[in-house]
Parts: structure tokens; sequence; C-alpha cells
């Protein structure tokens, strides 16, 4: 263990030349630098975080969704049939078009009858509307809250208006109270979603969301080690610009208010593309790839560091071009359409309905999208 420990550790990955270990130790003077154990702190702080996002969507999202109207039932159920219930439970809940013929053979039925039951199946044991909203009410406070404090804590701090100071006696820049406090809550959040995507609503990009949060947490946990604390708060703020939006385009879409949820959408999705597509290339990669460059130079680790954050760019095109094709669908529409990874099907009475645009935004990405540093890694430094 100590061997691996030792490779793990290593200095010539982690830090620039002729900088150890035992150069980052605190100093006489108290200065404080980030230490790997600090990391354990992020745990019960995750654990505290998810207890008080149960008693927020019981004690206040909750009531919130009952005065908008929100009803707590789930979608109709399906009218009991035993046949069909087996056919669903052991062989398949997507029947094909022979096995629909030999249904409706043998129960006399219409096959779009069949059909409506299997879809009216798949959707009773969704989510209702008002668990939906109280955990989109949840994410927007958080996301609002976060995104508050991190502006007001750069704003005080001399790399935000100069990112080269984010690379001035590199890495021998303290870790202060705010910073610390700055690095642990989103860190921790991260982890309460990994801990909570088990227990919250079960949408088709499950797997996906899972590996976004972790990578998240390796890449905050990553720059965390190597002390690029400061760009990293870039970076977190950053991505942060959009997420309470898109969660306030779903609270006001939940409540059934079209043309909130619209504007919302529309200005969530302005926010992304500036923030991902135009402020994050030229200003956070211009300072990891460049100014760092001409004031540390490269090493290992600085390497891999701006190689996540390619990927992360990637990500953002990918990702703002989704957005903007929903958008402009919008706009010939007249109203948002339905995300693909909605969790509940269209009825079949609502199927007309459909082919023209539905209305729900229902969870996009962004984590939406997306986060690094803190927040992506499917790419958000995660996070979309």
């Amino acid at each position: 263990m100590s061997a691996l420990a030792a490779w793990f550790w290593n200095e010539r990955f982690w830090l620039p030349q002729n900088v150890t270990w035992a150069d980052l130790a605190d100093t006489e003077s108290g200065e404080q630098y980030p230490r790997a154990g600090h990391i354990l702190s992020a745990f019960p702080v995750a654990l505290g975080i998810f207890a008080v996002r149960l008693l927020f969507e019981r004690f206040i999202a909750k009531p919130c969704a009952l005065r908008l109207g929100i009803q707590g039932s789930g979608p109709r159920r399906a009218q009991p049939n035993a046949i069909l219930e087996k056919v669903f439970m052991s062989i398949t809940k997507c029947p094909d078009g022979k096995r629909l013929e030999g249904l409706s053979k043998q129960l006399d039925w219409d096959a779009r009858k069949i059909q409506r039951w299997f879809r009216q199946r798949r959707n009773q044991d969704k989510p209702s509307t008002l668990t939906k909203f109280c955990e989109s009410m949840w994410r927007f406070t958080f996301y609002l809250y976060i995104f508050s404090y991190g502006i007001r804590f750069l704003w005080s701090t001399p790399w935000f208006w100069d990112t080269r100071q984010c690379w001035y006696n590199y890495p021998y820049q303290p870790l202060t109270p705010g910073l610390y406090y700055y690095y642990i809550t989103e860190l921790a959040f991260y982890w309460s979603l990994m801990f909570s995507q088990f227990t919250d609503i079960k949408r088709k990009d499950f797997l996906i969301m899972f590996v976004h949060h972790l990578a998240t947490v390796g890449l905050i946990s990553f720059s965390y080690f190597n002390n690029m604390v400061r760009v990293g708060t870039l970076v977190m703020c950053l991505h942060d610009a959009s997420d309470f939006l898109l969660e306030a385009a779903k609270l006001t879409n939940y409540a059934k208010y079209q043309r909130l949820c619209d504007a919302f959408f529309m200005f969530f999705a302005v926010v992304f593309v500036t923030t991902r597509l135009l402020i994050y290339p030229f200003w956070i990669l211009n300072t990891t790839m460049f100014e760092s460059w001409d004031l540390i130079g490269p090493y290992p680790s600085w390497w891999l560091f701006n190689g996540l954050l390619l990927i992360l760019q990637v990500l953002h095109v990918i990702w703002s071009y989704l957005i903007i094709r929903i958008a402009y669908k919008a706009m010939l529409r007249g109203k948002v359409l339905k995300d693909d990874r909605s969790d509940v099907e269209s009825s079949s009475e609502d199927e007309d309905t459909a082919l023209n645009g539905t209305k729900t935004i229902h969870n996009m990405s962004s984590n939406g999208a997306n986060r690094v540093n803190g927040h992506t890694a499917s790419g958000q430094w995660a996070e979309e």
C-alpha cells in the first residue's frame, strides 16, 4: 500500500518542477494549502445536504407545489388484466407487432387498445408531477444559492478580474476559508447527487448521469489536490450560471405557466451558449493553456488538467447544439418541445398533439449538461 501511495502521489506528476509536498505543508505563519485529507470532510457535508434536501422537499417544496395546484397523483393506471400483466412482467414491456396480433386474438381487443394498455402500464409507476416539482425546486434553490455565493466570493478576489493571478506564485497560494467552503460545498453537493440518484426519479440517462457525477467529483478533487483551486472556482461559477435557469423552466412547466416556462428556457439557452461557447474558451481555456504556460510552464498534471478541460469543451458544443435545436423548434412552434429524456410517455389520446410538439422540458442533462472541476466529467467539470 505504501508503494502504491508513493506511486499515486508522485510529486513529479502532481507538482511543477522543484516543488515537493513538503513545500506545501502548513507554514509557521499559519498559511494553509490544499491537502488531500481535506476532501474527506465532503462526505459528512454531503450527508447533511441530503438530509436538508429531504426536509426542504417535504416542508417547503411540497406546500409550494400544492399551493400552485400541482396534484400528487401520477399517470392514469392501466386497467387490471392478468394476461397482459404477465406479459408485461415476464416477457416484454414493449410488444412488437406479431405479439400484439396474438394478444389481440387472445383477448379480443383492438391492437391499439393493447398498445394503450402497455403505455399506461409503463407510465403508472412513474413519479408524479408533484415529486418532480419538489426535486427541481431543491436543485433550483441550491444552484441559485451556490451561484450567488460564488459571484459574491469571486467579486473580491484578484483572479476574477485578472486571470493571470491564478498562476502568480503557483502553487504557493494559500487556502482561504471562503475558498475552502466554496470547494467543499460544491464537492459535497455532487456526492449527495450520487447518493440520491438511486432514490430520485429514474430516467433513461441514469448511467450517463452517474458517470457524469463521478467525473465531476473526480475533477473537483483533482484540481484541489494540485492547488488549481483559483481557476477551479472560475470554472464552477461559470457552469453554475445556467443551471438554476433550467430548473426554473422546469418548475414553471410543472406549474403549467407555459409562457414563463418558454421564457426561462430561452434565457437558459442564451446563458448556456454564451458561457460555454464564448466565455469558457476565451476566458478559462485561455488562462489554463496559454497564461499558465507562460508563467509556470507545463508538467504532467497540467497536461491532464487541460486535456479534461478540452474534452469538456467538446461536450459544451454537443450540448449547445441540442439546446439550440430545441430552442429553434420552440420558436417555430410557439412552445418548448419535449426533451428526449422525458420519463413519462404520451398517452394514446395525446399522440396527435405530440406530433405537433409537446410542452415539457423534463431534465436536459445539465446538471444539464453540464461541468468540470467541478462539474462535468462525462466531461460537468461537472453538473449537465
